[in-house]
């Protein structure tokens, strides 16, 4: 069974909220950052950095959230995916963890930054319901899970991207980010 390490409010929760997309089976090993346990000698052999999440699917091992999104979308895809598919969930995932997940969540970035990524990402949700089209994918997994921060740590308003406001009330109400990221929150 797949092993999916992490600490209590770490990226793992995005990851945990694709498996459970996926209906993947998967224990979740709960690492204890207060007492050091991301830097003890068994997880170090997982991830030399000693950063959450990390992943052991069989004998083999993965960490950092975006490449984890990518291995289990390629892995779990009911078909296989073509080049041009890979690159495009690739292109969503990396936006995400980098260019988003700095817009917002940097606070000297944020004003300047905002408008120039939540303007085109409301235009994209006017005319569809998730990133790709009428499918989820991946893609929502790695955007959505940012986006949905924005009101659940920061508060930040968004009036001004009314589409982006109802794309993140709609994948917030999705069971399987109820069992995840939304788990314990209202």
């Amino acid at each position: 069974m797949l092993k999916l390490y992490g600490g209590a409010f770490s990226r793992a929760s995005i990851i945990k909220w694709y498996l459970e997309e996926l209906q993947i089976p998967y224990e979740f090993i709960l690492l204890d950052m207060k007492a050091g346990e991301h830097k003890q000698p068994e997880y170090l052999a997982i991830n030399p950095t000693g950063k959450v999440p990390a992943i052991v699917d069989g004998d083999f091992q993965l960490w950092e959230s975006g490449a984890i999104l990518l291995y289990l979308a390629e892995k779990y895809a009911k078909t296989p995916l073509s080049l041009k598919e890979r690159a495009i969930f690739s292109q969503w995932v990396l936006f995400a963890n980098s260019t988003l997940a700095t817009g917002i969540f940097v606070e000297a970035n944020r004003e300047k930054e905002m408008p120039h990524l939540l303007t085109p990402l409301n235009e994209i949700f006017e005319q569809q319901p998730f990133l790709l089209g009428n499918e989820f994918t991946v893609a929502d997994v790695a955007v959505g899970s940012i986006l949905a921060y924005i009101p659940i740590m920061l508060k930040l308003d968004l009036s001004a991207y009314p589409a982006v406001s109802n794309y993140i009330q709609q994948i917030s109400q999705r069971p399987a980010f109820k069992n995840s990221i939304g788990a314990g929150r209202s």
